[in-house]
């Protein structure tokens, strides 16, 4: 009889344990959504900061690399809630959210190191200009590379999902 007593016993702590921790991972997670949201808000007011100054100056290179930059970084944080989200509804957590934001962080850095190489390439050429075109020319191979296995991994997820079939939350 005791032996019953003991299972039950660890069965209720089990269930115990289990709601609290149920319930503690979607309180972080919704304080996580919470500070994501509020960090989106004031990336959207910076970047509209940004892109008025950059019609001031209307055509400035540099001024709308800028803006660009601010707004794939919204997007990026964006794409981070929309995980957060999904994880909450599902109960798990997809990669492809996380390809598609390490894909958005490489091309704005690809936007970045193009815009320095060009701003480089104008004078003349030092030997220490030369390292630094030649640095960045590395970079953006590898960052071409990166891009190139995100996407192909991106299809391919896609491809080994059943077709018509949406992730969990996405509804």
């Amino acid at each position: 009889m005791a032996q019953g007593s003991d299972d039950e016993s660890e069965n209720r702590l089990t269930k115990l344990s289990a709601f609290l921790f149920l319930h503690t991972e979607h309180l972080v997670y919704a304080l996580l959504g919470g500070l994501l949201a509020a960090t989106a808000a004031l990336a959207l007011l910076d970047a509209a900061g940004v892109l008025y100054e950059a019609l001031k100056v209307l055509g400035g290179a540099k001024q709308m690399l800028d803006v660009i930059d601010r707004l794939l970084f919204l997007l990026m944080i964006v794409e981070i809630l929309h995980t957060v989200r999904v994880s909450m509804r599902s109960g798990r957590l997809t990669c492809e959210p996380f390809l598609i934001v390490g894909l958005i962080a490489s091309i704005r850095r690809v936007l970045v190191i193009t815009l320095q190489s060009s701003e480089v390439m104008h004078g003349q050429m030092s030997d220490e200009k030369q390292a630094m075109f030649n640095a960045s020319m590395i970079e953006l191979g590898v960052l071409g590379g990166l891009i190139l296995v995100m996407v192909v991994s991106i299809f391919l997820l896609h491809q080994a999902s059943p077709s018509g079939a949406r992730p969990a939350g996405e509804e």
